[in-house]
């Protein structure tokens, strides 16, 4: 029996759109279902209190990469009408911003708790950066009027020394970085009542913000002065808003989400960035190694990306190859704003910058270990985006996000403060 070729041809054709309808019922009824995965950020928790998001962590619907819906927004643990009254002395504390605004935050929590334990009165501080001579008033970052208005009926603050007090007279007293009430009483408070005013100088015997043993009274003080006092001032606040809004706009595929990735390569050159940290983890990773890592876990090729390194190098490409849209400040700030904010490499400005671009962010990534991870992640925290992805080399083609996950807010490994409910 012959067989009609045209009806070989028309039984093909039947069988392709059978194919292709069955593929149309599976992307429309299936593939758009929003995946839920177990573990990831179910609970955080910051020192004394925990934070618990029930449910599943809840991937978006959107394709081009994993990415994760925010969690909701935690209510800050603290409420200033809780604290006790404190008896203010005749007594000044004057302290220094230093090394841009991840210690920032750090240095205030600390002034705050020194002075409230003490009954003192801060001063607003200066911000110093790293050359000689490179200063700047503190109205020139944050919103002063904010500032005083958060710390109100907890410390009193003023914007400058009297006239008849000299900072000659004051009493130079270094402080540990998440002082106690304890420290505060055997190694600061003597010094205090016999010079009468004290300069605070903070140093930070360790970057590890995870839960510690110790607690204290003064933990919400604390919080407080570290997650709701510092506030940008309207203009640089006006630039990092435009600077978002370029990047959602160049990731329209992506559903308007961007990736934040702290990578400098001043850094990566340093001798300290070719080892690796405690359990054999690396405490740095190259933009070649972002790039693969970012790629394996899903994202794809039109994922907008934020760098911190401040001007390009040629040291980035291999990122920029595999992700075409990937950014510096110079790229996509406003011509307009570039004379300010851009003037030198080693800009207060350009670091206040990255720092809120990274807390913002969709995703953020360290690329470098340090206190600029550990405050953002507290930040983004505080704010419910929760995906903050750390990089590892990984073996094969691909690898789940969940595994992924940051420390800071896994159920093993929890924020250090009690901040937010």
């Amino acid at each position: 029996m012959g067989v009609d070729l045209r009806q070989v041809i028309a039984g093909i054709l039947t069988l392709t759109m059978f194919v292709m309808l069955g593929n149309m019922i599976k992307r429309d009824h299936f593939d758009s279902v929003e995946e839920k995965f177990p573990g990831g950020a179910t609970d955080v928790e910051f020192d004394s209190g925990k934070v618990t998001e029930h449910g599943l962590v809840t991937f978006a619907k959107s394709t081009n990469g994993p990415w994760i819906e925010d969690a909701q927004e935690l209510k800050p643990c603290w409420s200033k009408s809780n604290f006790d009254e404190v008896e203010q002395s005749k007594g000044f504390v004057t302290f220094s911003l230093t090394n841009g605004p991840e210690y920032h935050i750090s240095q205030i929590a600390d002034a705050v708790v020194v002075a409230r334990y003490l009954g003192a009165t801060i001063v607003l501080p200066d911000i110093r950066g790293n050359k000689p001579g490179d200063e700047r008033k503190f109205e020139e970052i944050y919103d002063v009027e904010k500032f005083v208005q958060s710390l109100d009926g907890v410390v009193k603050v003023v914007k400058y020394l009297p006239d008849d007090i000299s900072i000659r007279d004051f009493a130079v007293v270094k402080v540990p970085n998440r002082v106690t009430e304890d420290h505060i009483s055997k190694s600061i408070e003597q010094i205090f009542k016999r010079k009468g005013n004290i300069r605070l100088a903070t140093y930070f015997p360790s970057v590890n913000m995870r839960k510690t043993a110790q607690k204290s009274s003064s933990d919400s003080v604390a919080c407080l002065a570290m997650f709701g006092s510092l506030e940008l001032q309207p203009d640089i606040n006006e630039v990092v808003d435009s600077m978002i809004e370029r990047l959602r706009t160049l990731s329209r595929k992506s559903g308007g989400r961007f990736i934040s990735v702290d990578l400098r390569v001043e850094i990566l050159e340093k001798k300290s960035c070719h080892g690796s940290g405690g359990g054999g983890a690396k405490t740095c990773y190259s933009a070649q190694e972002i790039a693969l890592f970012l790629r394996k876990i899903g994202f794809d090729k039109d994922t907008a990306i934020y760098l911190t390194q401040s001007r390009w190098d040629d040291s980035l490409n291999v990122l920029k190859d595999i992700f075409p849209k990937t950014y510096t400040k110079e790229s996509i700030m406003p011509e307009d704003k570039k004379t300010k904010f851009l003037q030198s490499e080693d800009s207060e400005f350009e670091k206040v910058i990255d720092f809120y671009m990274c807390s913002q962010s969709d995703v953020f990534v360290p690329a470098i270990s340090g206190l600029f991870y550990a405050n953002v992640a507290g930040k983004r925290i505080a704010a419910g985006k929760t995906q903050i992805l750390v990089p590892a080399d990984i073996p094969g083609s691909s690898a789940s996000v969940t595994n992924h996950f940051s420390p800071y807010i896994s159920k093993k490994n929890h924020l250090a403060y009690s901040c937010f409910c």
